[in-house]
């Protein structure tokens, strides 16, 4: 985050942040892009997906997440013999009152980490449709509002490896953003090699934020401004999407509502009142890429790669 001018006031929610972000930094070295994505995608009140080899810190930047912003969190391992009810809860007969009482499962939680989600059958990642879009579940023809803030951290190991069940389209459109976190630099993956395991920092640690200041945050990011000059070039980066043939999908209107949203995020924690294009073209590639599929998979070009010649082509506003 940038620092506010000599001799203004700063808003305590803002200190709160940097020292939430100065936090995180500490524990997953190298990484500020990715971390600031990941506060971006929870800002926006949306979900995120992290697909990466396992061992560069995926659970780690997520135990990280939760604990420095103070939200409560389950971490659930998705297998092949994992079901629905494992994930959203059960109803179990109470014979002291003759009835069914639904007992929660660990969707019932602030933040939610979906360990391996592609190694789960379809079925199983379906239950997570209607938790992540209506932040509510539906069991015995009952509806159980979910905890706010609600935010869904998936990671996602690589499609080649064994065992893993592609997500549909349906789900990755309701993923936000996806994000890559990938080796370390030399210098920081020595750091990691002399002093051990990141996560046992935590406990010396006090939450810079708690669930209620998560909330007030998100409430305030809605409020950051978007000129219609800047709408027109969302629109025009979406279409430019649709028209393309060798495109399997265009970006859906979710896609261009959340691009939108975490944009917003984006110039948020940058300690701007308005959304820039580059505040876009920051979030486009996470919001953008694993929506983009090329129809003829082979010599495909990455969703990245097709994100940045999208921004390449659409001329930016004045």
């Amino acid at each position: 985050m940038s620092a506010h001018p000599a001799g203004e006031r700063v808003d305590p929610r803002d200190a709160a942040l940097r020292r939430a972000v100065a936090a995180l930094e500490t524990i997953v070295l190298g990484k500020p892009r990715q971390i600031r994505l990941c506060l971006a995608c929870l800002l926006a009140r949306g979900h995120l997906l992290i697909e990466d080899v396992p061992g560069v810190g995926k659970t780690t930047l997520t135990h990280a997440l939760a604990h420095v912003l103070g939200l409560a969190w389950q971490r659930v391992q998705f297998t092949s013999d994992l079901l629905p009810a494992d994930i959203i809860g059960v109803s179990v007969f109470d014979r002291a009152t003759q009835q069914f009482r639904f007992r929660n499962g660990p969707i019932f939680t602030q933040l939610l980490l979906a360990d391996e989600v592609n190694r789960a059958s379809p079925r199983t990642q379906s239950a997570l449709l209607e938790a992540m879009e209506e932040r509510q579940v539906s069991v015995d023809l009952t509806t159980y509002r979910l905890p706010d803030p609600f935010f869904v951290v998936a990671t996602e190991n690589p499609h080649e490896e064994l065992g893993t069940f592609a997500l549909p389209e349906s789900q990755l459109d309701r993923f936000l953003m996806r994000i890559t976190l990938g080796y370390p630099e030399a210098r920081f993956e020595r750091e990691l090699l002399t002093t051990g395991e990141r996560r046992d920092l935590l406990s010396g640690m006090d939450p810079a934020l708690d669930a209620a200041s998560v909330v007030r945050l998100q409430q305030a990011v809605r409020a950051v401004h978007v000129s219609d000059p800047l709408l027109d070039y969302v629109q025009t980066l979406i279409q430019r999407t649709r028209e393309r043939a060798d495109l399997k999908l265009g970006l859906s209107p979710r896609a261009g509502q959340g691009l939108i949203r975490a944009a917003q995020a984006w110039a948020y924690l940058s300690e701007r009142p308005a959304v820039l294009p580059e505040d876009v073209q920051a979030v486009l590639p996470s919001v953008a890429a694993h929506r983009l599929e090329q129809r003829e998979p082979a010599g495909a070009v990455d969703g990245e790669s097709l994100a940045a010649e999208l921004m390449k082509r659409v001329p930016v506003p004045i």
